[in-house]
This record gives structure tokens, C-alpha cells and sequence, in this order.
């Protein structure tokens, strides 16, 4: 039996990821503790692990972001992803760290296990020596010769000219867009009496022990500089929350021939419910019944209405019932969301600008499994042709369904769990030899 610690970000789409490697890891026999926000509480305790609260840092949660950063509110896109790594990752880390050392002296953890916006890992490993690993929760951040940096949300490309492209952009965020980024990361550490650091702020939670990546290789930009801890192991899909009742509307829809259109903004990209409403608008006149889940805001968020005789509003509806059903997915992006639709083989329409959507969207179109819109505020019009291109054409639902296909040969948390047992067995980096899988 190993000790797990388990740390999270507190926020949705940082912690879900992590349930089934917790649950997996305490059926295994491991002991784990998980460190994350106070309304996860329940949900940690439902998969067999301890619940250790935030002390020393913020415990927020996508609800209460406009509370405790009310400064964020009003930023642009591209301001409020320099905002967030700024404020939710780095000044949260020096907390993290302090909180996990206490926890250490009555947990004596083989292995931490982080999800990447978790900055505290790294920082223990290079005090204690303890090593971790990290689970994406997001498009891969791993710098590439073969790639543009991650945040730019553009193509790759591997010739002699993209890679000179890339090693340029590269310089650039580097030492220009995300400079002041870097800085701050530099300046924190330094209050920690670390040195300063030269890796990028992106490079920082790529784990040199084990990371874990939870999609499938072709939904990925390919690397020929793949560093070896990097395993794909599939997609996190989260299970059915027990005692779920369907809506009254649910045999009406479900047992008509007519399409499923399933649209969400996720759960933190809830300022204006823009996405949600264009599709309804774009999608009153088509024959298909389109389902919006609002992310657990309240259905009034949506406006007084009159909506569609054909939409069907609910603030959640678990996506192992609902996907196999969906036809068609709009979405801002959220990359949990996006994995829940290609396990089932659901093409997909992306319309999202803010934090990592952009790389997201990009790996749709280039997996060539769905339309990317490149705005949050679509037209309906706008909506309602990208739906009508992929219900009227063949090619992207058979790629989603070859992706659909590679993700069922996966097992995520049993994955998951016999990497980080080999871990925290050998405390070393746990290595892949690419030709063998």
C-alpha cells in the first residue's frame, strides 16, 4: 500500500478530473488525502479519499470567482488569462506549498498528485525531494520544436520554415507576452528562497516524473520531442451522480427521430450566457431539439424568455446520460466537455475566446472532428450553419467516431493508478519508449 496526496485547484474543471484517479487509487488499497477547495468536500469523501482543507491559501470556486477577484471582472480575453495565471496560479502556490508541508508531518505521502494548474507540487518537490505527478486538464501545454506556444492558440508544423516559426514565437511569449508572467513567477519564488527559474510559465507543470495527459494521442498535436513521462491515457469521463432523476421532457426527446443539439458554456465561463442564446435563437426553425445546460447557474440567468418550443433548459444534466443521445455539441470549449462528446463519437461546434478555448478549438479542427467559430459571441446565424455543416456532413462525425473509437481502448483511472503505484514504487521518473506505445 502506498500514501497518496492528492491537490487540486479548486475550481470544476480542475478537481473532476481528479475523482476518478482517487476513487481508482483507493479501490487499489492506497491510502489518499486530498487537498482542494471546501465545496468539494463531499465529492472527495464520496470517492474513499480524506478531505484536507485550504488554509493558507484562497479557497474559491467557480461561483465565487467574482467575489474573491472581483478585479477580473471586465478583463479581455487575453488580460483575463495573464489575470489568471497571475493570481489563481502563482500567488496561490506559496499557500499550497505551506499547506501541503503541514500536511506531510502527519501524512507521510510517497507521491503527490496535482493537476496542472497546481504549482504547489513543484515547488515541494525541490524543498523535499518528494516526487509528483500531474494530470492536463486542459490542451497540452509541453513545448515543442514542432508546435507553437501553447496560449497563441495556432497550428503546428514540423518543416524546416514552422519550426523556425515556432523557436521565433517561441522567443517572443517568452520573453515578451508572458514576460511579466515569467517575472512574477520568478519574484514568488524568490519569496520562497528558491532560485529563479528559466522555464516558461506553461513548461512549469509538466511533472519530469510522471504526467499524464487525459486524452488520446490523435486529438493531440503530434511532438517528435514528446518528453517520455508524457502518457496519454485517455479521457477522465466522469460517472452518472447517484440518485440522478431525468427531466419530465426526457422520453419526449429521447425517443423522437429528431437531432439532439446539446449546448454549454462550461462552468466558468458564465458571465453572459451569449453561446447558449445564439444557439437557441440560431436553432428555433430547425428540426432538432436543442438541450442547454447552463453549468448549475440558475435558469433565469438565461433571461425571462420566451424560448423555442424545441429548447429544453436545465441548470445540469450528467453526460453519461445525455451524450449518447447528442448529435451535435456547441461548446465554449471546455476540454472535459469536449472529451465527454468524442467518447461518444459527437461532433462538435467550439465558440469560446477565453482561457485555453482557443487551443482547444484549433485541436477540434485540426482532428477534424468539428467547426471552430473563433468567438464567444457567435451570430445565431453563425451557429446555426456550423450545426447544419456537421449534421449534413458525413466526414466529421466518422472522425469523431475514429476518436471515439481510440478513446474506448483506454482505461483512464486504472491507467492512471498503475503509473503512479510504479511511482511511488521506484521514485523515479516513470518513462515511456515511444515505439512501444
Amino acid at each position: 500500500m502506498a500514501r497518496f496526496l492528492l491537490a487540486t485547484i479548486p475550481l470544476t474543471g480542475h478537481f473532476n478530473p481528479g475523482a476518478p484517479i482517487a476513487r481508482r487509487l483507493v479501490e487499489r488499497g492506497h491510502e489518499v488525502r486530498w487537498y482542494t477547495g471546501s465545496l468539494f468536500r463531499s465529492k472527495v469523501e464520496a470517492t474513499g479519499a480524506r478531505y484536507v482543507p485550504m488554509r493558507a491559501t484562497k479557497d474559491f470556486h467557480d461561483t465565487t470567482i467574482g467575489e474573491v477577484f472581483p478585479e477580473r471582472a471586465g478583463l479581455s480575453d487575453f488580460a483575463k488569462l495573464k489575470f489568471d495565471l497571475t493570481r489563481f496560479f502563482i500567488d496561490s502556490a506559496p499557500g499550497q506549498l505551506a499547506d501541503l508541508e503541514a500536511e506531510l508531518r502527519d501524512f507521510p505521502a510517497d507521491v503527490v498528485v496535482c493537476d496542472t494548474g497546481f504549482l504547489g507540487a513543484s515547488l515541494l518537490q525541490e524543498r523535499r525531494g518528494l516526487p509528483w505527478a500531474a494530470f492536463g486538464i486542459t490542451a497540452m501545454t509541453v513545448a515543442s520544436a514542432d508546435t507553437a506556444p501553447f496560449g497563441l492558440g495556432m497550428r503546428p508544423g514540423s518543416s524546416p520554415l514552422m519550426r523556425l516559426r515556432n523557436r521565433a514565437l517561441a522567443w517572443g511569449v517568452s520573453h515578451i507576452v508572458f514576460r511579466d508572467v515569467n517575472a512574477h513567477y520568478n519574484r514568488m519564488r524568490a519569496g520562497l528562497g528558491l532560485p529563479s527559474s528559466n522555464k516558461p510559465i506553461f513548461d512549469v507543470p509538466v511533472s519530469p516524473f510522471l504526467y499524464l495527459q487525459g486524452t488520446v494521442p490523435s486529438f493531440e498535436y503530434p511532438r517528435s520531442d514528446l518528453p517520455p513521462q508524457v502518457h496519454f491515457i485517455g479521457p477522465f469521463l466522469p460517472e452518472s451522480p447517484a440518485g440522478w432523476t431525468p427531466p419530465s421532457w426526457w422520453s419526449e426527446v429521447m425517443e423522437s427521430r429528431r437531432p439532439v443539439v446539446h449546448v454549454t458554456q462550461g462552468t466558468l465561463a458564465t458571465e453572459a450566457p451569449d453561446l447558449i442564446l445564439a444557439t437557441l435563437r440560431g436553432l428555433a426553425d430547425e428540426d432538432v431539439w436543442v438541450i442547454a445546460a447552463t453549468g448549475g447557474q440558475p435558469l433565469e440567468w438565461l433571461g425571462a424568455g420566451p424560448f423555442p418550443a424545441n429548447a429544453r433548459l436545465e441548470r445540469f444534466i450528467p453526460y453519461a446520460h445525455l451524450m449518447p443521445h447528442v448529435s451535435v455539441m456547441v461548446t465554449n470549449g471546455g476540454y472535459g466537455g469536449v472529451q465527454c462528446a468524442l467518447a461518444q463519437g459527437v461532433p462538435l461546434v467550439c465558440a469560446g475566446t477565453s482561457e485555453e478555448k482557443p487551443e482547444i478549438g484549433n485541436r477540434v479542427t485540426w482532428a477534424g472532428v468539428g467547426v471552430n467559430l473563433k468567438t464567444k459571441t457567435p451570430t445565431p446565424e453563425q451557429v446555426r450553419r456550423a450545426v447544419r455543416t456537421l449534421l449534413d456532413t458525413s466526414g466529421f462525425r466518422q472522425n469523431a467516431q475514429r476518436l471515439q473509437a481510440e478513446i474506448a481502448t483506454h482505461d483512464a483511472p486504472t491507467r492512471a493508478a498503475e503509473l503512479l503505484e510504479q511511482l511511488a514504487q521506484t521514485r523515479a521518473p516513470v518513462l515511456l519508449t515511444r515505439s512501444g506505445g
